[in-house]
């Protein structure tokens, strides 16, 4: 069964979703039935919702129709990282109802170093001890941070969004490389193999930096995403899938585009 463990559902008239005011394109509902006609089409039989915005309704939407949607297999959702309150009761509450793991845009946070605040590191341990899985949404300028919070929470599984966003065409690339280096000697993180359709228009590029990722974490700690809707700014569902496969090795296909997701957001896959 292909998972595809990066996807996104978004409704506008029931909430602010800042990044939209960017890309009018995309601006207007995208729901399971929208989806579901390109998963068929390229036998994906399985997915995972990751939050858009920082909303605690929107997390509770997300289960919601991951409840009512069979091939949902879990929700990637949100929860206030420097609240006061208790994180970890928040996180009872959606106990049970496909929640997998937790994610904040930390790339949209002035401070370099935010994940690693003292504040955050409570909610994390909470996170862990939840057995739920982190996904970090980070660029260059967070990754020194990310490492660090990677390296002194062993226990929490985090997983790389979009290759790290690699500065494709820029003096970075070279930090970004170092970084990825770094990030992927510690054992619990994962890196998603998405998101690079919107970064680079060159295939060739964007198929270097999936090879350097598997390279770097091995294919049994790399997963296809695909990004979608916002993939659809740069090319089609189905092209986001080649991306990857026509990338990789043909044995490790099955570890890519399924194993890996599995066993990272702890899925129980019929």
């Amino acid at each position: 069964m292909i998972v595809d463990a990066h996807q996104h559902f978004w409704d506008p008239a029931r909430g602010h979703y800042p990044f939209l005011d960017e890309v009018p394109s995309l601006r207007r509902r995208f729901g399971p039935e929208d989806l579901e006609t390109e998963l068929d089409s390229n036998r994906v039989g399985a997915s995972i919702v990751v939050q858009a915005r920082s909303s605690l309704d929107e997390t509770e939407e997300l289960l919601r129709i991951a409840e009512a949607t069979p091939w949902v297999v879990g929700v990637v959702g949100w929860v206030d990282l420097t609240a006061p309150d208790d994180v970890a009761g928040t996180l009872d509450a959606f106990a049970g109802r496909g929640l997998v793991g937790v994610r904040h845009q930390v790339h949209d946070e002035p401070e370099p170093d935010w994940i690693v605040r003292s504040d955050v590191e409570r909610s994390l341990r909470a996170i862990a001890d939840a057995d739920l899985a982190f996904d970090l949404l980070v660029r260059t300028r967070e990754l020194a941070a990310a490492i660090a919070c990677a390296r002194g929470n062993h226990d929490l599984r985090f997983i790389l969004d979009h290759v790290g966003k690699p500065p494709f065409g820029t003096p970075s690339m070279a930090a970004w490389r170092d970084g990825m280096a770094e990030i992927a000697q510690l054992p619990n993180v994962f890196c998603k193999l998405s998101g690079l359709l919107t970064e680079t228009p060159d295939l060739a590029l964007a198929a270097d930096a999936i090879r350097e990722a598997v390279e770097l974490f091995g294919a049994d700690r790399c997963m296809f995403g695909s990004d979608w809707p916002v993939c659809l700014l740069a090319a089609g569902y189905t092209d986001a899938l080649d991306l990857v496969q026509s990338t990789i090795a043909p044995e490790v296909v099955p570890v890519v585009l399924s194993e890996t997701a599995a066993r990272a957001y702890g899925l129980e896959l019929g």
